[in-house]
């Protein structure tokens, strides 16, 4: 299933999705307000992810809601991403946080709403996807390399939030995950 996302200098590049539960079976879109307290649950039951305040996720909802996406089955929230556009990388979104429900995994939920967000206007001129992985997270390492090869671009990884300089011991440190660049591939695409 094609979708169309957007890169570099607002051109439209088309992203296959296959294999992937066929789109009708959710609903994604821009997250509201309320939103916020079944994200919240959901990241919840999404272990090792660290838990913001239901608060943060509220923001996230209302005033990063262009560059966040939730997903629905049956009226529920089985899907989340959150992430922006940093203010001096106007051409990288960083996604922050993929949450899927545990029924809902292996069926592509988090390839479509991150198509979702980056064909967006807002995503426009996208170059780069950036997000920080703990070493131990062998389930989001694992997103990042499929994302890497979905996207056709190549994947970098770096130390960058250390537990003892940054995290005050404790959190484990962090590394810097960069896939890109994402170019738009030839007409025939």
């Amino acid at each position: 299933m094609p979708h169309e996302a957007t890169a570099n200098s607002g051109t439209l590049i088309t992203v296959d999705l296959s294999p992937a539960t066929e789109l009708a079976d959710f609903q994604i879109s821009s997250p509201t307000a309320e939103d916020a307290a079944e994200i919240h649950a959901l990241i919840a039951s999404c272990p090792p992810l660290d838990q913001n305040s239901l608060y943060a996720n509220l923001i996230q909802c209302t005033h990063f809601a262009r560059h966040c996406a939730v997903a629905r089955s049956e009226g529920r929230v089985v899907g989340w991403i959150s992430g922006h556009l940093p203010p001096q990388n106007r051409d990288t979104y960083f996604l922050w946080q993929v949450a899927v429900h545990p029924d809902m995994r292996g069926k592509a939920l988090a390839r479509h709403m991150l198509a979702s967000i980056l064909s967006r206007p807002e995503q426009s001129g996208i170059k780069r996807i950036e997000t920080s992985i703990t070493r131990s997270n062998e389930a989001s390492w694992a997103l990042f390399r499929s994302l890497s090869g979905w996207l056709k671009a190549p994947m970098h990884s770096a130390p960058w939030f250390d537990r003892e300089r940054h995290l005050a011991g404790q959190h484990a440190s962090e590394h810097l995950v960069t896939i890109g660049p994402i170019t738009a591939p030839s007409s025939a695409g």
